[in-house]
């Protein structure tokens, strides 16, 4: 249900992103006199920035054919962790409404486990925390600017490595083995205001892993009524380029 809940969030707001890139694109006839920030900047090619952002990460669970009759634990399921993002922004602009962009991310972020015992109220709780280098290629198609803004859309890939990942060793306290890496699709839109001496851009991304990054453990009974994790994130940051 929480799940449910956040993928609602999530399309709710995308589609207030692409409903106002349907209003912009509307206003495709425009003159040049009101958009003379924009058209200072539609003169580079390729430009920098960075990327501020905050990230709310959880897991995607899927049990085993062995939680049922596993007898410790009757529920599992993961919640999301706060976190923060930032990048440098590399962009590569490809013909009037078209970018290719490349972003070196480094993602903090914490990821939490639940699981209460069968028979009890008792829940055991276990907080990853991660710190990710990220490296997403990124495309993105832009409406026709109106007033010095204008909307888009960006899709694409991503790869991950957990610099802090602890999954070769074995504590008291850490009991669940993951992946230090994963690749993930991310879908987003968000808005350019283009200023002065520089262009804002708020945007907000929706990502999910492609492949399993649960290490199988059959020693450990966490990881045996397990049968695969995938990693999401919703990220919202601040985009400053020019």
């Amino acid at each position: 249900m929480l799940s449910l809940r956040r993928g609602q969030i999530t399309i709710a707001v995308l589609l207030f992103f692409f409903m106002s890139l349907g209003q912009v694109m509307a206003q495709a006839k425009y003159s040049r006199s009101s958009n003379p920030n924009f058209n200072r900047f539609q003169q580079k090619p390729f430009y920098y920035g960075i990327a501020l952002g905050y990230n709310s990460a959880f897991f995607q669970v899927n049990q085993s054919k062995n939680f049922i009759d596993n007898g410790q634990f009757s529920v599992v399921e993961s919640f999301n962790g706060g976190g923060f993002n930032i990048g440098v922004i590399g962009n590569l602009k490809i013909g009037r409404y078209f970018d290719l962009r490349s972003l070196i991310n480094f993602s903090f972020s914490s990821r939490i486990m639940s699981y209460q015992e069968a028979n009890s109220d008792i829940i055991r709780t276990e907080r990853l925390s991660s710190t990710f280098v990220e490296v997403p290629f990124l495309f993105r198609f832009k409406s026709a600017p109106y007033k010095d803004k204008r909307a888009f859309i960006v899709t694409g890939f991503k790869y991950l490595y957990d610099a802090s990942n602890n999954s070769n060793v074995q504590t008291e306290t850490f009991k669940l083995n993951i992946s230090p890496h994963d690749f993930q699709y991310e879908i987003g839109a968000g808005m350019q205001f283009f200023l002065p001496f520089f262009i804002l851009s708020p945007e907000i991304k929706f990502s999910q892993g492609l492949g399993n990054i649960l290490i199988y453990d059959q020693d450990l009974s966490q990881s045996r009524i397990l049968d695969r994790i995938l990693s999401r994130s919703i990220t919202f940051s601040l985009n400053f380029e020019g």
